[in-house]
């Protein structure tokens, strides 16, 4: 197989309960016939077998061939009981993020390369060994992230029905509803649970914002927020480095907090964008088969550059994340990342269902697999202790920003101090050099 094809249309995908996706102008259009639900079901199957990898290492290809039988020999009277034995069959595998969807939940999942929400705005997950919902981040500007809602809060009941045992799918059915109506979730914080309602909203998020912020001794900084890695993420970033630089930022703060991830190419040429040469990332498939991303040469910025991480920073966040931090490139500020390290491809099924099936992992330039591990930042730094407005995000009430910015300020008059050094001038530099050459250049 050609690792190449196999990861082109592949990205680093964390589950979302808000997704609403493109839609088919008639779901009924399904090529499978009413008694034919096996195909489906052996399908993915067929995927699984051939295609997936697991991280634990725990798959036998002998077990999975028996599954396949007992759940073929079984009788399927509708498409539901067909969908439920493809749950069934793919939690033997013990992988929340190979799941099946039926065709309007495939769809509402396709959003992701669109960036238009309908629902509240949050990311879940579920924890294979607790067996809980867990909120891997709200996203900016929806009812979620408005409320308060927080990385890593459990979801203890929705709408008074408890998640005990539920899984990502009935968990989505019981969120998901019409726009303007709302949804109760009781959440589980630090050993306290509270109850939250949250409108239903049709949200289009823009991936890329940015300011200019000046600090007290004049630097001008680049403050730019990603939000999501979806399909404009990379151009919406090129447009916004190119207005930056003409306005002569001295350096940059890249925003990656509560970013859960997105495409995979997209956070290869973000990446790009500030790292010109080396390695940014590498995938490894199950087979073995390994590819490698580097650095194409077209940066469109030297300059110093600080990155703000925290647990909610997952998937493709992490990739960026982890070429910048092994290339010392910048430096990360703020709490460990969530630690996902595994690709997902997204597979259409023989009736318009889908598939979202781990089929890699990838690898930091340093060879570091993160994956429920994450990425140790350089500089450690809490969250301010009480909840500062939206507002006041990447402001110096912002804790995490503001330890970024001084620390970048550092950086800036280091490359300033060297750049600036002319070997016939009188200059504090020139003093250095003369007592001792390695301290100026080690500035580099």
């Amino acid at each position: 197989m050609n690792v190449k094809k196999l990861f082109k249309k592949q990205f680093v995908l964390l589950i979302a309960t808000t997704f609403s996706g493109i839609i088919i102008s008639d779901y009924t259009k399904a090529t499978i016939l009413e008694n034919n639900y096996k195909e489906v079901i052996d399908h993915v199957w067929q995927i699984v077998y051939r295609d997936f990898l697991d991280s634990d290492g725990k798959f036998e290809r002998s077990y999975w061939i028996n599954v396949r039988k007992d759940f073929l020999a079984k009788k399927y009277s509708n498409s539901d009981e067909a969908y439920d034995a493809i749950r069934d069959m793919l939690s033997n595998l013990n992988d929340p993020y190979t799941r099946f969807l039926d065709p309007k939940e495939f769809n509402q999942m396709r959003i992701d390369t669109s960036g238009e929400l309908t629902g509240v705005g949050i990311q879940i997950v579920k924890d294979k060994e607790s067996d809980d919902l867990i909120i891997i981040s709200p996203i900016e500007g929806t009812p979620a992230y408005e409320a308060g809602i927080k990385s890593r809060d459990k979801i203890l009941s929705i709408d008074n029905v408890s998640t005990k045992g539920m899984n990502i799918e009935d968990a989505v059915k019981l969120i998901r509803g019409k726009q303007g109506t709302k949804v109760k979730l009781e959440i589980l914080r630090n050993g306290n649970s509270f109850y939250k309602s949250l409108s239903r909203e049709r949200i289009e998020i823009k991936s890329v914002t940015s300011k200019i912020n000046q600090t007290k001794d004049g630097f001008l900084i680049g403050y730019v927020r990603i939000k999501q890695f979806n399909a404009n993420a990379s151009k919406e970033m090129r447009e916004t480095l190119k207005e930056l630089e003409v306005k002569n930022v001295s350096g940059y703060v890249l925003d990656l907090r509560s970013n859960p991830g997105g495409l995979l190419e997209s956070s290869i040429d973000i990446s790009r964008h500030f790292i010109d040469k080396g390695v940014i990332v590498s995938t490894l498939s199950k087979d073995g088969l390994k590819e490698t991303k580097r650095g194409n040469g077209k940066a469109l910025t030297k300059k110093p550059l600080i990155v703000l991480v925290n647990e909610g920073s997952a998937s493709a966040s992490e990739i960026v994340s982890g070429a910048i931090k092994d290339n010392n490139r910048g430096k990360l500020v703020g709490k460990k990342t969530f630690g996902k390290g595994l690709v997902q491809s997204m597979r259409t099924l023989v009736d318009g269902s889908g598939l979202t099936v781990t089929v890699a992992k990838y690898l930091t330039p340093n060879g570091t697999d993160i994956n429920k591990f994450g990425i140790k930042p350089d500089i450690e730094v809490r969250m301010n202790s009480n909840l500062i407005l939206p507002r006041e995000v990447g402001t110096r009430k912002d804790k995490q920003y503001r330890t970024g910015e001084e620390e970048l300020i550092k950086i800036i008059r280091t490359t300033n101090l060297v750049s600036r050094f002319e070997p016939d001038s009188v200059n504090l530099s020139e003093v250095f050099k003369k007592k001792n050459k390695d301290l100026v250049y080690s500035l580099y």
